[in-house]
């Protein structure tokens, strides 16, 4: 969590992409009186990554400013999911999936989230209570013109893909959710920008009350890509921190500013010299920023460490595990699924070798393997395996 707190103005315009309708007056507001402000959630996964985290730590950061935070549990709206351009519509979820999901959800956003500061609310609570007239009133607020101007829908219709019913009113059910809950602003990426702003459309319609929307940036994954599990170019919140630590020295120099401002309190102006001056330095800072933010301070300087032996000093880590073969001899690839545990499948580890990522043998002399049929010799002396950039472990016979 920020150890840091920022003014209500850098609040408002650090890590954001837009304000609507005017920043400077929901400043004014906040100089006034607490807000009421949300960020809505549809709990369809479980793995949580910095991509979001980029919203969880701006509504931190207005609860840091003693604003009433809400958090809001779709488990009304994730019955229909919320369509993307990637999908032509996504299965439904059982109750059971989706109470499983936000506790492991709860689990790593704790990570960024003071739970203490923030109140949890579920819209199923108001959803599932809407009447078939209740249903005709929220619809007769927009029309079918206004829904299918969305950007998503554009490109289906475009590309002959199919618009579900259901999907059509996903903005209209999360756009209720202001109406329900009264309030003053709606946190959300710039990929929900439209549902934010029916929520405007409707709460001026339904109660005559002003809202505000923030967007915050979807962010790029260290490939320079948008950051997505699909890619395999993210950073979990629960990663462990020399992998967290390694995979922020591997992004590239261009995402570096968007993460000072995001992820950090350090001055931009700073930040901006560091990088132009040194970008290796520059993705120390932020990876040691981001660890301790994550993880903690001693995990932060033991990651830098473990960085330094195995990619600055070329050096074989002091520590790693061991692993018993009992074998003589065995084939590379069940070195490295069954018995070391370094990729999830066959597939996954012959990748590995064939991209020149695997290395066997002893400390001082390992070889460099890329055919996956190959078998290994096992010896009484302790031989080192090393596997893509940052796994190694000690194989004895």
């Amino acid at each position: 969590m920020s150890s840091t707190q920022l003014t209500a103005r850098e609040v408002l315009s650090r890590g954001v992409a837009e304000v609507l309708p005017k920043a400077e007056t929901i400043e004014k507001l906040m100089s006034e009186r607490k807000l009421k402000l949300y960020l809505g959630i549809d709990p369809t996964g479980s793995h949580l990554t910095l991509g979001h985290a980029v919203g969880l730590r701006k509504l931190q950061q207005f609860a840091d400013l003693g604003h009433d935070v809400i958090l809001l549990i779709g488990n009304g709206t994730v019955r229909i999911g919320d369509p993307t351009g990637k999908d032509s519509t996504r299965p439904m979820l059982t109750d059971e999936a989706i109470k499983q999901n936000f506790q492991d959800w709860k689990k790593q956003a704790a990570k960024v989230l003071d739970f203490d500061k923030i109140t949890i609310v579920y819209n199923g609570d108001w959803l599932d209570a809407l009447s078939y007239a209740d249903m005709v009133k929220l619809m007769a607020n927009v029309t079918v013109q206004q829904l299918m101007e969305r950007d998503m829908f554009q490109e289906r219709l475009k590309a002959g893909k199919p618009i579900h019913g259901h999907e059509i009113i996903y903005p209209l059910l999360q756009g209720y959710d202001s109406v329900a809950m009264e309030v003053d602003l709606e946190l959300g990426g710039t990929d929900q920008t439209f549902n934010m702003l029916m929520g405007r459309t409707l709460l001026r319609q339904y109660k005559d009350k002003e809202k505000w929307v923030l967007s915050v940036p979807i962010i790029n994954g260290t490939d320079g890509r948008k950051m997505s599990k699909s890619y395999g170019n993210y950073i979990a919140l629960d990663e462990a921190p020399n992998e967290m630590f390694g995979k922020i020295m591997s992004m590239k120099d261009d995402e570096m500013m968007t993460y000072f401002e995001i992820f950090t309190e350090i001055d931009l102006d700073e930040a901006k010299t560091l990088i132009s001056q040194s970008p290796r330095d520059a993705k120390v800072q932020l990876g040691q920023h981001i660890v301790t933010w994550l993880h903690d301070e001693a995990s932060a300087q033991s990651a830098l460490h473990d960085f330094e032996q195995k990619f600055v000093k070329k050096e074989v880590p002091d520590e790693m595990p061991t692993f018993n073969v009992g074998e003589s001899k065995i084939g590379i690839l069940d070195l490295i699924t069954k018995i070391c545990h370094f990729a999830s499948s066959n597939g996954e580890a012959r990748r590995v070798v064939e991209q020149g990522g695997v290395e066997f043998g002893s400390e001082s002399n390992r070889q460099k393997i890329t055919d996956p049929k190959t078998t290994v010799q096992i010896s009484s002396e302790t031989q080192v395996l090393k596997v893509g950039k940052r796994k190694w472990a000690k194989i004895t016979a």
